[in-house]
């Protein structure tokens, strides 16, 4: 497995780092002792680096990742780098809320929900605007001090926003969702990341399953699977990335490796990314999607990526207020 520097947080985890959103039952239903297999297969396989956050499942899954990594947690808690998130509370009447108490409270669920007494790496998930930025960023740093929590990221910020927060301490990582269908941060955000050495671990690197090649246009998905209500998984826009990823496969199998592998190797080939957070709930899955590492992309490979998915419309997904 490549190993990589997370920004200024100094820690050396691995280029792809596994995701349990997949486990918070906000994706239909999972059996939690098969996703367990497949996260301990993946610390076989070399991944130390593993993502969570307080509101997938509510705790849940931080749990289902705790239980799988008990032994490591337990005998060599530096042997694994473990990233949480806090700040959110779906379906409340403030679903985004930076407060000292909230976040306080959010560290400490966590760290019970995981038996641990630290977190390696603590993020925002999402911007709160009613909480001046400034102070949160002074509140996490408290969390610091106490030993709570040893780095600092946010999620889904964008670069004024990680600037108002760097004013009083710095962002060490960003967590953005990025894919071939989703490249709003290569605007503004990328640039200021690569300028002020902030690690970058994004988030749905496969587009949700978009560019998995298992979809169809015929594909459902059970109600509790947030992408049933998503505008990205229905009707036109749905049926023409879809098209995309079929060209995106043919040339995939020219190059020897699936599209899934493809478009993960093409989120790390990216000046800025150091990171691509995949989630698996089997061992099979976790397999191809670390294949990816060895996929290396030429500048000519990347240009024609760029051609094949210039027909291809840009998504959005799920925030704390709701689905678009």
């Amino acid at each position: 497995m490549d190993m990589t520097r997370l920004g200024k947080t100094e820690l050396q985890v691995s280029r792809i780092a596994f995701g349990t959103w997949q486990v918070s039952g906000e994706w239909g239903s999972y059996d939690a002792e098969q996703a367990q297999r497949a996260i301990r297969h993946a610390l076989d396989l070399g991944v130390n680096f593993f993502d969570t956050a307080q509101a997938y499942g509510f705790g849940q899954a931080e749990e289902v990742l705790a239980n799988a990594l008990r032994s490591e947690l337990d005998r060599d808690r530096d042997s694994v780098v473990i990233a949480t998130k806090g700040g959110i509370n779906p379906g409340s009447d403030k679903p985004r809320d930076s407060s000292r108490e909230y976040l306080r409270s959010g560290v400490e669920s966590s760290l019970k929900a995981m038996k641990i007494d630290h977190i390696d790496l603590y993020q925002v998930h999402w911007p709160d605007t009613d909480t001046p930025f400034e102070d949160t960023a002074g509140y996490l740093q408290e969390l610091v001090d106490e030993g709570k929590i040893r780095h600092v990221g946010v999620s889904n910020f964008d670069q004024d926003q990680m600037a108002a927060f760097d004013r009083r301490r710095p962002v060490e990582t960003l967590q953005p969702p990025y894919h071939l269908f989703r490249r709003h941060i290569e605007d503004g955000v990328l640039p200021y990341v690569r300028e002020n050495d902030i690690g970058t671990l994004v988030y749905s690197p496969l587009g949700s399953g978009l560019l998995t090649g298992t979809m169809t246009t015929d594909t459902t998905f059970e109600d509790s699977d947030w992408r049933s209500q998503a505008s990205a998984f229905t009707g036109e826009q749905f049926r023409q990335n879809l098209e995309v990823v079929e060209r995106l496969t043919s040339f995939a199998a020219d190059k020897g490796c699936e599209v899934s592998q493809l478009a993960i190797a093409w989120v790390l080939a990216q000046d800025g990314i150091d990171v691509a957070i995949v989630g698996a709930r089997s061992d099979r899955n976790i397999e191809r999607s670390l294949a990816a590492v060895d996929v290396r992309l030429s500048p000519d490979d990347l240009a024609e990526i760029e051609r094949i998915t210039a027909d291809g419309v840009q998504v959005s997904g799920a925030s704390p207020e709701g689905i678009a």
